[in-house]
């Protein structure tokens, strides 16, 4: 069986907003969120409210990360599971690339930026 499976990536879905809902949101590389945020034209101040409002927006076929899962590198979250997605975001207006994994019951924001391929 191909991992992660439809299921896994819905619930994956539904966990994030849970998590994000409960304001247990960390950042990996601020100062690029934070760039890639004037990108996609709103404040950091608002990055609870972006992520409640496009993790909404997603859905099972926007899933565009490995199978398996590729595992993070990064010391916080060194061999945790990524999920990437890609879609058309109607509240950006532009398609977007969104990538998190999480861990301890905390979302992590690896990534969101327009998306460059």
């Amino acid at each position: 069986m191909q991992r992660p499976s439809k299921r896994e990536i819905h619930l994956k879905i539904k966990r994030a907003k849970a998590i994000v809902e409960q304001v247990d949101i960390l950042i990996i590389e601020p100062d690029v969120i934070a760039e890639d945020a004037i990108e996609l034209g709103y404040r950091i101040e608002s990055l609870e409210s972006i992520l409640m409002q496009i993790l909404d927006e997603l859905e099972i076929q926007h899933y565009a990360g490995d199978h398996p899962p590729q595992r993070s590198y990064e010391r916080e979250i060194i061999n945790s599971e990524l999920f990437a997605f890609k879609w058309k975001s109607k509240r950006l207006g532009c398609k977007v690339y969104l990538k998190f994994c999480i861990k301890n019951d905390k979302f992590y924001l690896v990534s969101l930026h327009k998306d460059r391929v």
